[in-house]
């Protein structure tokens, strides 16, 4: 089976409109023996906001470049997102609830098994990698002015001979 890469970095694109009506979520309490239930507009305010957090999290990771591709698969991310909000405000959430968002990452690829399913396999940066080693070694043999000895410019321009 061949994989679909991944870019490493995650996905740099545009992030799209979250694809879900907002939720309203309600109070309630009691009055004169009777139980009122009134939205609670503040609480409706901070989960969509927490939302569209977790949303744009998600759509910073590598699956996203592959999700991009598939605007079919937005309102399951979102469906995912909503999810995690609700198991987020409630540490105590059931089982049901917990197990159904490890199946939400799983189904959109954010668990290994996920990237697999999806046949997408996240590409090493190795480019990236060396040029960190690359820097790194360079200050390191820079002394504590910044600059190199005659010696230590010749040598660097010979190089070790890798191709590097």
């Amino acid at each position: 089976m061949d994989f679909q890469a991944l870019p490493s970095e995650g996905f740099s694109g545009d992030i799209p409109a979250f694809p879900l009506d907002p939720i309203v979520l309600f109070a309630e309490h009691f009055a004169d023996g009777k139980k009122i239930r009134e939205v609670d507009e503040g609480a409706s305010e901070d989960f969509h906001s927490r939302e569209g957090a977790v949303w744009a999290e998600a759509w910073r990771t590598p699956q996203a470049a592959a999700w991009a591709l598939d605007p079919w698969r937005w309102p399951v991310i979102a469906e995912y997102c909503r999810l995690k909000v609700t198991v987020e405000l409630d540490p105590g959430s059931n089982a049901s609830l917990v197990g159904q968002l490890h199946r939400y990452r799983e189904q959109i690829g954010l668990t290994p098994a996920g990237l697999r399913l999806n046949g997408w396999q996240i590409a090493r940066d190795q480019v990236s990698k060396r040029r960190a080693e690359r820097e790194a070694a360079r200050s390191s043999n820079e002394g504590s002015s910044g600059t190199l000895s005659a010696r230590e410019r010749r040598l660097r321009a010979v190089g070790d001979g890798g191709g590097t």
